[in-house]
């Protein structure tokens, strides 16, 4: 498989070569412990500056990778440079670099310099942000971030909620409200477009749904839940004995970035008493931005809403979030007081954040936000959450003049699906796949840049999701007129 840069040298340093690594049982001492900190963060800063001059994916074979690394552990240890050497060589780069500036593949993630840092922070202090008692700081962190929030989507002030490890677990703790709060039916259905993320299926089932209950509904030709069929099998399910739960609409898909009609869907579940489930895990965060407001207008009505922190708000993994309008029909189902817990009493008046989710070992993930909207400010994050919708529209007006290229689902958000499918050319859709099928492989091996695939209304289609802070329009132009050049390749075949 191919490598991108060469291996740094590694130091064959003995453990006491700078002085005692090991001042008593697992613990470094600090000289040992510095360098070891800003080894890794030279590696960091060196590996962001040199990332644009890399390609976008580097990976390799099991086997190969088996022979480097499945090893017994060592029983006396090794020198800490040596290991951190070995990591950043061999581990860390054989991955999709989500951060790169042309990663477009599925959701990309590049996060800001004060967010590594926060989590670096995080993990020194050893802060588990389970209830008031045990991270106070923390905890209060966490409210300011999920205020801010709350103001940004436009919710009242009694919404509230919990940060989570993503947008999955967000969706979980959210249909576990919505199932409370319709009075836990013993044969309930949830309902979700055909766009839907894979998560709400996989929380519905957790959640007890059985299977012929998880209602995929069709979309209308914008890819947005079609609010008509949605009522029909509410009606249905009703007449049949069956109560439904919750409606799970989406403010961005991930295939396509479609946004469902969220003002119809809020006024027809008002009208049913049906929980509003929007995941905006990808698209919430455009709300910042004059125009994503427009086009998410109607999530503030929403019982529950998914965001990801680590996809468009440029943080590091894990940080999702869940959002409910009314937070005491989040910490009715959650809040359970076992007796190895009564020494929380303190801090019990206050936020706690275990009562709000599954979790209740928690990190401090709110530090990484906090953090690195006070270095840069929402300025600059509304200019790049712009960016993105932005040069989707760019790229949707490039194909849409190409004499190679058609769009197969316009520009939503700041995703764009296209494909070689050249006009005036009659050829049929099973060989239009294969050619798409050629360009993509082609993109993956022989352009710098990711993307990955989708296939709306069933055709075979590259995909571009443009949500890093780094890009330009350079590099989408440059990933576009690639895939021109592929496909005419592929074209003088047929």
């Amino acid at each position: 498989m191919r490598r991108q840069a060469e291996d740094p040298p590694r130091e064959h340093q003995a453990p006491g070569a700078s002085g005692p690594v090991l001042s008593n049982g697992l613990q470094m001492s600090p000289t040992a412990m510095v360098d070891l900190a800003a080894r890794a963060a030279e590696a960091l800063v060196r590996r962001s500056e040199e990332l644009g001059r890399e390609e976008a994916w580097d990976g390799e074979f099991r086997d190969e990778l088996a022979n480097k690394l499945m090893q017994d552990p060592p029983e006396g240890g090794r020198a800490p440079r040596e290991v951190l050497d070995q990591a950043v060589a061999d581990i860390l780069p054989l991955a999709l670099r989500l951060d790169h500036p042309r990663s477009f593949g599925f959701v990309p993630s590049s996060p800001t310099w004060p967010g590594v840092v926060a989590d670096f922070l995080a993990a020194g202090y050893n802060i588990n942000t389970c209830n008031w008692l045990v991270a106070s700081g923390a905890s209060q962190l966490e409210c300011v971030v999920i205020d801010w929030f709350r103001q940004w989507l436009g919710y009242p002030d009694t919404a509230g909620g919990l940060l989570t490890s993503g947008g999955s677990a967000a969706s979980l703790d959210g249909l576990v409200a919505a199932r409370e709060a319709a009075g836990y039916p013993e044969s309930g259905s949830v309902y979700m477009g055909d766009q839907s993320h894979s998560a709400h299926q996989r929380a519905v089932k957790i959640i007890g749904i059985r299977p012929e209950h998880a209602r995929l509904v069709p979309s209308d030709d914008a890819f947005r839940i079609d609010v008509g069929e949605l009522a029909s099998l509410v009606t249905r399910d009703r007449a049949a004995g069956v109560e439904p739960i919750a409606v799970c609409a989406n403010a961005g898909a991930t295939a396509t970035g479609a946004v469902d009609p969220l003002e119809e869907l809020a006024d027809f579940c008002a009208s049913e008493g049906i929980w509003l489930h929007v995941d905006a895990a990808y698209g919430g965060f455009a709300v910042v931005t004059e125009q994503g407001k427009r086009i998410l207008r109607g999530i503030e009505r929403a019982d529950s809403i998914v965001l990801d922190a680590h996809k468009w708000f440029f943080q590091p993994y894990e940080v999702g979030c869940l959002m409910v309008r009314d937070i005491s029909k989040l910490e009715k189902p959650f809040s359970i007081r076992p007796d190895f817990l009564q020494d929380a009493l303190w801090g019990s008046g206050h936020p706690n954040f275990w009562d709000r989710g599954l979790q209740m070992s928690r990190s401090a993930r709110a530090l990484k936000i906090w953090m690195s909207v006070q270095t840069f400010g929402m300025a600059g994050f509304r200019r790049a959450i712009s960016n993105g919708l932005e040069f989707a529209a760019r790229a949707q007006e490039y194909i849409d003049k190409s004499p190679v290229l058609a769009c197969t689902s316009p520009a939503s958000l700041s995703v764009v699906c296209f494909r070689v499918d050249p006009a005036g050319r009659d050829i049929a859709d099973r060989d239009l796949d294969e050619i798409n099928r050629q360009v993509l492989a082609r993109l993956f091996w022989e352009d710098p840049a990711f993307i990955s695939s989708a296939m709306p209304r069933g055709r075979f289609s590259l995909r571009l999701c443009i949500v890093n802070h780094n890009t330009t329009w350079d590099d989408v132009l440059e990933t576009l007129q690639a895939a021109e050049r592929f496909g005419k390749d592929a074209l003088a075949q047929y």
